[in-house]
């Protein structure tokens, strides 16, 4: 079948469509239908009108809608699966990790949704604030648009579709043009677990085109998006005065130091912060720091383990790594590599394209800093190992760098650690794990050019709910 678009709780045609291809074969999944401005304009319009009904709309039946649709996706779970790996040649053993980290997220945003509460203001503190009674409470901000990635179309919609909802706001979703299935399906999910119509509007489409319109409309309440450092700058100088929250770009850094023994669970952490669904994570594991005295070991055991993953067909159950999203993807993998080559680099596994759309799990080491594969976010199965000699070094390593999203550091030194704690400059700091560590219900997001605003639901809610104070003058 082709794939209309969702607007206004119900399926609707476009006068555009394009093929949707599976990365990994070329194979014609469908059409999917695009938005122009008039769609975008219709969806805007019917969350407008829906903000009201969901304002309105008590917690208890917010947390029963999400609650309802994370019971769909689980009772759907295997049909989502292979969706992911049809159109973002997710292999399968990733793809139920993210569905069932998605029904997770639903679930945490209906457990919230019951939770939105303000505070007492002691105002008799300040002098004149006598003989009154004050407390807050928050309110929905309306029409929320969400504008999400390719990586997890099914997670990272649920993390800005799930909190809104939560918090009684309304949604406009544009998702990633490679993925649009997996957010496109949500709707009638959402519809049959009792969503109002108008409430959530999705509508794939050119950034270019319904990506200004959603960004300016002045209908729009706040803006919720994931993706590249220059689109969302872009995005936050145009949006004036809507709330925006920004997820973008990372190359995270793992420090390993001398304390720490070289152990199996280490090599496979790191193999699996580094190359899971080839690397295409926003928190992947771009830069090992490792202590000279630890360095070769853990070059020889991480390379070792990383020629074990299995390259292949997303559906196969045994496949660790398959097609990069797009074969463009392959050919930026192919030029940075080269470059670092040239610069001195040491290729220690993969560095050579399989085919047009699979690149290999690949370690270099000797790289100079200022080459893209460590200083940009490369966002492909490509990690930099580097040593250091003290502590100082590698954390001066790590902030050397325009993002700030998440770090790691293994120690068995607790001074260490807590120095890395106060001193790396991200928003995350996972000590003895890999930056790529993330559950649903934590804060996540970054600093620098990683972003503005947190996810994760409770605070995601924060972000997408305005704060109002109630004051009382009590009588003499």
């Amino acid at each position: 079948m082709n794939w209309p678009l969702f607007i206004n709780g119900e399926w609707k045609k476009a006068e555009r469509y394009v093929e949707l291809r599976s990365p990994f074969s070329g194979e014609l999944i469908t059409e999917v239908a695009q938005a122009g401005i008039h769609e975008t304009d219709e969806a805007i319009a019917a969350a407008e009108v829906a903000a009201e009904t969901m304002a309105r709309m008590p917690a208890h039946e917010r947390a029963a809608i999400l609650n309802r649709a994370a019971q769909i996706l689980e009772q759907r779970s295997e049909e989502l699966v292979r969706i992911l790996a049809l159109e973002a040649a997710k292999p399968v053993k990733t793809a139920r990790a993210e569905i069932a980290r998605t029904i997770q997220t639903y679930k945490f945003a209906a457990m919230e949704s019951s939770r939105i509460h303000g505070e007492t203001v002691p105002l008799d503190a300040a002098p004149g604030g006598e003989g009154r009674i004050a407390f807050t409470m928050r309110k929905p901000v309306g029409v929320v648009v969400a504008i999400t990635p390719f990586n997890f179309p099914f997670n990272l919609v649920a993390h800005k579709v799930g909190p809104a909802i939560a918090a009684g706001n309304t949604v406009v979703l544009k998702p990633a043009s490679q993925t649009p299935l997996s957010a496109l399906i949500l709707g009638g999910i959402f519809k049959e677990a009792g969503l109002p119509a108008g409430a959530l509007n999705i509508i794939p489409g050119p950034g270019s085109i319904i990506g200004e319109r959603l960004v300016s409309d002045p209908r729009v309440k706040a803006i919720t998006f994931t993706g590249s450092p220059a689109v969302g700058i872009a995005m936050k100088s145009r949006a004036g005065l809507k709330r925006v929250c920004l997820e973008l770009g990372s190359n995270s850094a793992l420090v390993i130091d001398d304390t720490i023994d070289i152990t199996q669970e280490l090599i496979e952490r790191c193999v699996a912060g580094a190359f899971s669904f080839s690397g295409q994570v926003c928190i992947s594991i771009q830069r090992i720091y490792v202590h000279e005295h630890k360095y070769d070991e853990f070059l020889a055991k991480f390379k070792d383990q990383t020629e074990k993953l299995v390259i292949g067909d997303p559906l196969d159950s045994e496949t660790d790594l398959s097609a990069l999203i797009s074969g463009t993807e392959v050919k930026r993998m192919e030029e940075w590599v080269e470059s670092a080559v040239a610069g001195g680099a040491r290729v220690i596994t993969g560095g050579k394209a399989i085919n047009a759309a699979i690149y290999p799990p690949t370690i270099l080491a000797d790289v100079d800093k200022t080459e893209a594969v460590s200083c940009m976010e490369v966002f492909g199965p490509i990690v930099v190992v580097s040593p250091f000699q003290t502590l100082d070094q590698a954390i001066r390593e790590v902030n050397d760098s325009r993002f700030g999203l998440q770090a790691g550091i293994y120690t068995n030194d607790i001074h260490a650690a807590m120095r890395a704690a106060e001193e790396l400059e991200v928003g995350g700091v996972m000590i003895n794990d890999f930056p790529t560590f993330r559950v649903d219900n934590m804060p996540y997001g970054g600093v620098k050019e990683s972003g503005f605003g947190r996810e994760g639901i409770k605070y995601a809610i924060e972000e997408l709910t305005e704060l109002k104070l109630i004051s009382i003058k009590l009588k003499p």
